[in-house]
């Protein structure tokens, strides 16, 4: 007994590390987009470039076991697409947003998403959602207003599109749990990546902007690398560790940006946005402890 124990608890710490370093990976992909719009690149150039080179990492995957017709066959291929068009979109708004707003902030507002998706767990999972997640959900929702301030001078209308990058984020993660299972991990990614470059390619090359410098086109190529790897361990960690234990370490996404958003471009997000990210940090931890009760 001692022995599966220790056995679990290894697994379990390793799905914790993988996601941690996923999470740093992602903050990675919003650091270098926020860097490249303000460079000047189009946010649909840095949308397609995520998504061709994570098209191109997930054919190089597949292929090692060979490239026959049944490896990209599903018999949900609509709800594949469904949740790669929800990525797809959240990416490319999230990218506009990035030029106008802090990392902080977008990355505040994003984790809003598992509030989200306790709302829509209800009617689209039959889970029935108690008191207490019900007031988590009003608690996560004050803390967005907090942080948007709809009203006052700092609002910026690109809060909008982080907000629909939210509701995407949630609905993308109901999909997530509904394919889990059914659908391999390789075949959604290649999906994504394929939806993603075959609709953004026609905008993106419209509105092609050279890169000012080597660095920055290294930076351009490396977004969907960090993008592709950031998925893979986010999906590798939930088969280690049960997604009730990893929730409460995906707030180190927000740790990291916020680290990043000062080391790299002198941002500190003001009292307002740290106390609405709290609330909503509050809000998510609420929630959990109710679903792990449950």
């Amino acid at each position: 007994m001692a022995v599966n124990a220790q056995a679990i608890e290894d697994r379990a710490s390793l799905g914790i590390g993988m996601l941690l370093l996923a999470w740093l990976f992602f903050s990675f992909v919003d650091t270098t987009a926020k860097w490249l719009a303000i460079a000047g690149v189009p946010a649909i150039q840095l949308a397609f470039m995520r998504y061709v080179t994570h098209f191109l990492a997930s054919i190089a995957l597949i292929a090692r076991g060979g490239l026959s017709r049944d490896r990209f066959a599903t018999s949900h291929f609509w709800i594949v697409l469904l949740r790669a068009f929800l990525l797809v979109s959240a990416t490319t708004f999230n990218f506009y947003a990035l030029k106008f707003l802090s990392l902080t902030v977008t990355s505040a507002i994003m984790f809003s998403s598992p509030i989200i998706v306790c709302l829509l767990a209800w009617p689209m999972l039959g889970e029935r959602v108690g008191p207490w997640r019900a007031f988590a959900i009003l608690l996560g929702f004050a803390g967005v207003l907090i942080i948007i301030r709809p009203f006052g001078e700092t609002f910026h209308w690109t809060v909008l599109l982080v907000c629909y990058n939210a509701c995407a984020l949630a609905l993308y993660s109901i999909l997530t749990r509904k394919l889990a299972g059914v659908v391999a991990t390789e075949t959604m990614q290649f999906y994504m990546g394929l939806l993603g470059t075959a609709a953004l390619a026609p905008f993106a090359l419209l509105q092609w902007t050279p890169s000012a410098s080597n660095f920055d086109l290294l930076l351009l190529w490396t977004l969907g690398i960090w993008a592709w790897a950031g998925h893979e361990l986010l999906t590798r960690a939930h088969s280690f560790a049960p997604a009730i234990t990893l929730m409460p370490y995906t707030y180190s996404f927000l740790i990291y940006l916020t680290i990043a958003s000062y080391l790299v471009f002198g941002d500190l997000p003001d009292v307002w946005t740290m106390f609405g990210a709290l609330v909503i940090v509050e809000s998510g931890l609420i929630i959990w402890q109710r679903t792990k009760a449950r």
